[in-house]
């Protein structure tokens, strides 16, 4: 007897020998049992789905003795004939080598014919894409109202490419990639019906090569028994067709993610002189930071594809990186995998890869940047992901005793540059250590009250201090006039630090017993407009009411005779501010006295920044 393989041998036969279709099953078996039957199907998806074996089984459950029903007998002659392709009532026509519209016109002229021994005349025309122009449009009438005893049953990889004419007149169904679990189960079940041993890492490899396909995994499977015999392990499976296993695929995952680029690349060498498969390394790098990345947001449905002695290692590397450094990644190795395509030397660009992952990882982003001098500063952090884990020896530890919301020290201590390669996390707490570090300023002494006149300048070497805190509303008395808005300024800029400086160019005005009058530059419009947003404004009111112990509107304009000015405020606590009455019309104010350039450069926040972004400072002519 003549050999047969396992894809035509394990073959499904009735429905419920179909895997991983449930959808589809689902869909035909109440079709059939509510006698609700279509004239046209068409199935549509990858290679070794099940189009072929599914409209079979529909077929024979249309024409079996009695049908048509869902509960038929296989072993019937009629399901037999079906199953071999014997039937004179089911005819299957190949797309791919009849495509002429003579092919159609003849399958036209047999349309009439009523069935020889079933309850209809079948047509199943496999790969219908392949089908001309001129034989679609032959095909039309005749698709829209065949005979009641006639059914058409079209199956194809490529959807896009049937006229949208023939897709009208059909039912479809998407036929799923099998998921990876379910063949190599199936792959199980094989070998224990032919009495072979096949390890459970093994079915999996097999599966994971499969890409989805059931027949291409059983062929594998045929093909690994005439290669090892009745014992087939892993390791057979990797030598024979180049695949990665899933252990060196996340050891080399985690080499990447550590920045241990030497390490890598020395795997990556292994790899490529055991004669591994460069573009599959790459497709299952992808895959592996694919998991990383959902088990970020949800572990269960990373670990689904996964066996389970790989889930802890998948937990453990999921906390390395952030997800902005998880999707760079996967965008980098997938712009490899295109460019190793079609390039002769595939190595060379997996190394450039590896190399670009090994640079990614180590930059710091422009919101990691803005964060830390924000936590520095003592202003609150965004809500963030989770920040990557990383060695307790190589975070150092913030001192206690020096409060966040201080103004920097005029005369600081020299701190430590920090590491590079240090992750955001290590960068917040290494800002803040450098800020502990430096010499505590001892408080200022409260000025003595002067004639309420102008308000003094200050050195603009504090124009880089933080605010200062405005003291509780309840135990102050209540603020007005330019002290009102000073103390406004300064709990303002701890809740939105990005839009302090636009708050920095306004001026106060005059206020009368609901309004509370700004005006900005003429230069500066973009000041008004941030302002004047309605999450900001709000806010802005909000502080300005709680201050002032009365509800004030705030009134903002652009007025031509008042200068730009940088953050300059007083760093005196608010209510040590003498309150000034409220004037109609300000006088123009001065611009900001002249400060000490070199004490500004010391500053360990402008130092720290200048680092950060490689910038340099320059003054304008």
């Amino acid at each position: 007897m003549n050999y047969q393989v396992f894809a035509r041998k394990y073959r499904p036969q009735t429905f419920d020998d179909v895997l991983g279709q449930d959808h589809v099953v689902r869909t035909l078996r109440n079709a059939i049992a509510q006698n609700r039957l279509a004239h046209a199907y068409l199935f549509v998806g990858p290679r070794g789905t099940g189009k072929t074996s599914t409209a079979r089984i529909f077929a024979k459950a249309l024409n079996c003795p009695g049908g048509p029903k869902v509960d038929f007998d296989p072993n019937d002659s009629i399901c037999v004939e079906i199953a071999e392709g014997r039937s004179l009532d089911v005819t299957e026509i190949d797309g791919a080598s009849n495509n002429s519209v003579d092919d159609i016109r003849s399958l036209r002229e047999t349309v009439s014919y009523a069935p020889a021994v079933g309850n209809f005349r079948i047509y199943y025309i496999d790969e219908v894409h392949m089908l001309s122009a001129s034989a679609f449009n032959a095909l039309l009438k005749t698709l829209e109202e065949p005979p009641p005893h006639v059914k058409f049953i079209f199956a194809t990889t490529e959807a896009h490419k049937i006229l949208p004419t023939i897709l009208s007149r059909c039912q479809r169904f998407d036929l799923r990639r099998i998921p990876t679990p379910i063949i190599g189960q199936h792959l199980l079940h094989i070998a224990e019906l032919e009495n072979l041993v096949l390890d459970p890492l093994a079915a999996h490899a097999l599966a994971t090569g499969a890409d989805g396909g059931m027949r291409d995994a059983q062929s594998m499977l045929d093909q690994m028994v005439a290669f090892c015999g009745h014992h087939i392990r892993e390791q057979d499976v990797l030598d024979i067709f180049g695949f990665t296993s899933h252990r060196t695929i996340s050891d080399l995952g985690g080499a990447l993610l550590r920045n241990e680029t030497a390490s890598a690349l020395s795997q990556l060498h292994h790899q490529a002189e055991s004669g591994k498969d460069l573009s599959r390394l790459i497709a299952d790098l992808i895959f592996h930071f694919r998991n990383l990345l959902v088990h970020r947001v949800d572990p269960a449905a990373a670990s689904q594809d996964l066996p389970p002695e790989f889930a802890l290692s998948l937990a453990e590397q999921a906390e390395l990186q952030d997800n902005e450094k998880l999707m760079l990644l996967i965008d980098q190795f997938a712009e490899a995998e295109v460019n190793m395509k079609w390039a002769p030397n595939k190595r060379l660009y997996c190394e450039i890869a590896f190399i670009k992952a090994a640079q990614t990882l180590g930059e710091v982003s422009l919101s990691a940047v803005v964060n830390a001098l924000r936590l520095s500063l003592g202003g609150a952090a965004p809500p963030a992901e989770k920040a990557p884990a990383r060695p307790a020896a190589a975070r150092p530890s913030p001192s206690p005793q020096a409060p966040l919301d201080r103004a920097p020290p005029r005369t600081p201590l020299a701190p430590a540059a920090p590491d590079p390669s240090l992750s955001l996390g290590s960068l917040r707490d290494q800002v803040r250590a450098n800020l502990a570090a430096a010499e505590p300023l001892a408080p200022a002494e409260p000025p003595a009250p002067t004639a309420p006149a102008e308000s003094r300048p200050i050195p603009s070497e504090t124009a880089a201090a933080p605010l200062p805190a405005a003291p509780p509303a309840a135990a102050l008395p209540a603020l007005q006039g330019e002290a009102l808005w000073r103390a406004t300024q300064a709990e303002f800029t701890k809740k939105f630090a990005l839009q302090s400086s636009y708050a920095a160019e306004l001026h106060f005005l005059s206020e009368d017993e609901r309004h509370f009058y700004l005006g900005a530059p003429a230069d500066q419009p973009m000041a008004v407009q941030t302002l004047e947003r309605p999450s900001i404004r709000a806010a802005l009111e909000e502080i300005l009411s709680r201050l002032a112990g009365r509800r004030l509107l705030a009134k903002m304009e652009l007025r031509a005779d008042l200068l730009s000015q940088a953050i300059v405020l007083d760093p005196t606590p608010a209510a040590s501010a003498p309150a000034a009455p409220p004037t109609p019309a300000p006088a123009p104010k001065a611009a900001p006295a002249s400060f000490d350039e070199a004490e500004f450069q010391n500053d360990p926040l402008i130092k720290e920044a200048l680092r950060l972004f490689e910038a340099t400072i320059t003054k304008r002519p």
